[in-house]
């Protein structure tokens, strides 16, 4: 390629989810330093130091090392126990505090009793103390809600009880209609149904809620976005996925967003990824390779769409 040209793909190779490695050793390997230079000058990367030198901007240098680390990442993730895996999810998630709490959610929501049973198991040999133990001590209104989800092991079977399931409609209808009295978060009743009923038996809530009060449940749990993601994992996950599939491939969203692509990917990927793929074209009319290939680079991007084709 010619230097212009050049520079327009090195930049391009620098903006994506992950790196082009095979394009940025193809040009940087034939630059002199005038190209480099030129380069410095012309892409947003750099900043006009006033000791007259282009210094490379701080939190660029931060991104493009994390986004060096995407393929290494995905790769660990996937050979990695399912268990583990999930128990080192659950571990980030603790860590990084009220911000990441929606992952405890969705682990806790989208695996089956024995799945997470063994996410529990793996905890303690890798931390040498257990999930609910650690649960117990976050802070905020979710605490409850939280340890009882890491805690459950539900029924999942296929007997689901309509009375109770109606009942139980009206009972999270009068909950959220009483929001400025008491949170329902924090209301033992609300809490006891999503811990420990099925999701066959919470999917018949959901659908009595819209036969009684003429709505989807999501539509009046928009400020309660705890309790509104514990019902979409547990109820319909795929467009639980889809969305946040959607949100990781925004430019102005942060990197705990844009690491959900390669966690989705890789513990959907032998799960339920042909019904997210569905999902996610219905939502957002767009196939969801293509708009990988769209935003990812690299190896990455390659090892997204392999993943995906196995199921596709």
């Amino acid at each position: 390629m010619d230097p212009p040209n050049d520079f327009e793909a090195l930049t391009k190779a620098f903006s994506g989810l992950g790196v082009d490695g095979d394009l940025m050793a193809s040009v940087l390997g034939k630059w002199h330093s005038e190209h480099l230079e030129s380069f410095r000058k012309r892409t947003k990367f750099f900043l006009d130091d006033e000791r007259l030198f282009e210094r490379w901007d701080d939190h660029h240098i931060a991104c493009l090392t994390k986004e060096f680390l995407r393929f290494k990442d995905i790769v660990v993730q996937w050979i990695m126990h399912p268990w583990e895996r999930d128990a080192r999810l659950v571990h980030e998630a603790i860590t990084k505090g009220p911000q990441a709490y929606g992952l405890l959610i969705e682990i806790a929501c989208t695996r089956s009793s024995e799945e997470l049973l063994g996410a529990r198991k793996a905890y303690q040999s890798l931390f040498d103390q257990s999930i609910e133990d650690v649960a117990s001590r976050l802070e905020g209104i979710e605490r409850k809600l939280l340890v009882e989800l890491v805690s459950s092991y539900r029924y999942e079977g296929f007997r689901v009880n309509e009375g109770t399931a109606r009942s139980e409609a009206m009972t999270f209808a009068i909950a959220v209609k009483n929001i400025d009295k008491k949170n329902p978060i924090e209301d033992d009743g609300i809490v006891r149904i999503l811990t420990t009923r099925s999701k066959l038996h919470l999917k018949a809530m959901v659908k009595y809620y819209k036969e009684i009060y003429g709505k989807n449940i999501d539509e009046d749990l928009d400020t309660l976005m705890s309790l509104k993601e514990t019902l979409q994992c547990l109820c319909n996950p795929q467009a639980y996925f889809s969305k946040v599939l959607n949100d990781a491939f925004k430019d102005d969203v942060d990197k705990n967003t844009k690491e959900a692509l390669t966690r989705v990917i890789v513990t959907r990927s032998n799960v339920d990824m042909k019904e997210i793929i569905e999902e996610f074209d219905k939502q957002y009319k767009i196939p969801l390779i293509q708009k990988i290939e769209d935003v990812a680079l690299g190896n990455y991007k390659d090892f997204l769409v392999s993943l995906i084709r196995r199921v596709a």
